[in-house]
């Protein structure tokens, strides 16, 4: 089961990251950004939910499980947010908004990139 964490926590590493930054090189907000966005999202939550239930059945909770949880949160929650925020800016199609949102996504992204390092940092103790 951990192989299949690690390959969707991947799988929204490179979504995510691609989604973000193409977003940002680009200059605007597109729709298939927005559609990265999800796919990250959903392959983030999908490794979330396997690892959660790995260190539930194995019984590996530490004080660094807790700060890993809290963060992995706290970036799926902000994940969402971002995605749902970028689906009313491309309905909206306010051209200021859609040239600015890059803002906000790397943000998010870098936020997201705390319990992704996180995660390799603590098993590796």
């Amino acid at each position: 089961m951990l192989s299949y964490a690690i390959i969707f926590i991947s799988l929204a590493l490179v979504f995510y990251t691609v989604g973000v930054w193409s977003e940002k090189i680009q200059g605007t907000l597109k729709v298939w950004h927005l559609v990265f966005f999800y796919l990250g999202l959903v392959c983030d939550t999908t490794g979330t939910l396997i690892m959660e239930a790995i260190t539930k059945t194995m019984g590996m909770i530490t004080s660094t499980s807790y700060f890993h949880g809290i963060t992995g949160a706290l970036a799926i929650i902000l994940m969402l947010v971002h995605a749902i925020w970028a689906t009313f800016v491309l309905i909206k199609r306010d051209k200021v908004m859609i040239a600015k949102f890059h803002q906000f996504s790397l943000w998010v992204w870098a936020i997201w990139l705390i319990p992704y390092i996180s995660g390799f940092i603590f098993r590796m103790i």
